[in-house]
């Protein structure tokens, strides 16, 4: 069975690429820095959702373009981790992206390479590959960045054929991408609280401001979801069904890589379960907050996941119960 074609969850990463990371005691100008524990990941906003929707039990197929050796290592990485995957051929290699963590200091540096420029057949190669998913999966993720060459209304158009496929759409991305989709009414976006001010047309700074201009996301026909990242604040997730913020749980932050998009896996793969909207939230605040406990560009563990979901659960619990004992 292809399971390309069968999967629930299927993502769409635009700007993929081969994620570096290694760790040396101090990044000193000049000097000849020797780096250890070097690891190598497939990357980028999609690719990262289906590869920690699989590693929370579940089954997500990425869908993305790729050129060269680095293109050809991305996707034996996902093989390896059992994602199932379909690349479009380019002409041009997939990016790759280098972090590097201090371990005397903790600190953490990120160095994001453009992606390589696309060309418009092969934009269309993209869109007839969706089109051709029979059945259509029932929720498209379409998350990261878009590469030069790719249309800004490019996330508008998937969405719209997804819509039109009967699919659940997610999009995670930002600036005029993440404006012109919600022209065509996606059922789930996630921005922070700097991106949800941009469509806005304000500055965000207050939580009734916040929830006032989610609320009006809605109220406009824009999305059917709007969930806004708090960062260390957890979530905020408005819907027609209601409002609720959940905190997200203190953990030690050793990187930030790649939280987002395990938060996107937790939510996504929550929904596919039919889950509540509440217990979608704290699962998908739980992926998020267990992806900054793990190193590098490693993405978040089930067993910290499920730990931390636990835990918001009883808080959650408790809360229900100390409101009782108050009334």
């Amino acid at each position: 069975m292809d399971t390309m074609k069968t999967a629930k969850i299927v993502t769409l990463t635009m700007n993929p690429a081969l994620d570096k990371s290694a760790e040396v005691e101090l990044v000193v100008p000049e000097d000849k820095l020797r780096c250890e524990r070097p690891r190598f990941d497939a990357g980028g906003g999609g690719i990262n959702v289906a590869r920690a929707v699989t590693t929370l039990g579940g089954e997500a197929a990425a869908l993305f373009p790729a050129g060269g050796r680095s293109g050809e290592l991305l996707a034996e990485l996902l093989e390896k981790e059992g994602v199932p995957n379909r690349q479009i051929p380019i002409a041009n290699d997939t990016r790759e992206n280098l972090i590097i963590c201090e371990t005397e200091t903790g600190q953490q540096f990120r160095f994001g390479m453009p992606g390589p420029e696309l060309t418009e057949k092969e934009v269309e190669r993209t869109l007839d590959a969706l089109s051709e998913m029979d059945p259509a999966p029932e929720f498209l993720v379409l998350s990261g960045s878009l590469p030069p060459g790719v249309p800004v209304d490019f996330y508008q158009q998937v969405a719209a054929l997804g819509r039109k496929r009967g699919s659940k759409v997610i999009v995670d991305t930002h600036g005029n991408a993440l404006r012109q989709a919600l022209d065509a009414h996606p059922f789930l976006i996630k921005p922070n609280i700097r991106e949800l001010g941009q469509l806005a047309g304000e500055n965000m700074e207050s939580d009734a401001q916040i929830e006032a201009a989610a609320c009006k996301l809605l109220d406009d026909n824009a999305c059917d979801v709007c969930v806004v990242s708090l960062g260390a604040g957890g979530a905020l997730w408005v819907s027609k069904e209601g409002t609720h913020r959940l905190r997200a749980p203190t953990v030690h932050i050793r990187s930030k890589v790649g939280a987002g998009d395990c938060t996107i896996a937790g939510f996504v793969l929550a929904l596919s379960r039919g889950w509540t909207e509440k217990q979608v939230l704290a699962f998908g605040v739980a992926a998020g907050a267990a992806a900054v406990m793990t190193s590098g560009t490693e993405l978040c563990r089930r067993e910290d996941v499920e730990r931390l979901h636990e835990t918001l659960q009883d808080e959650e619990q408790e809360s229900k119960s100390q409101q009782l004992d108050d009334s």
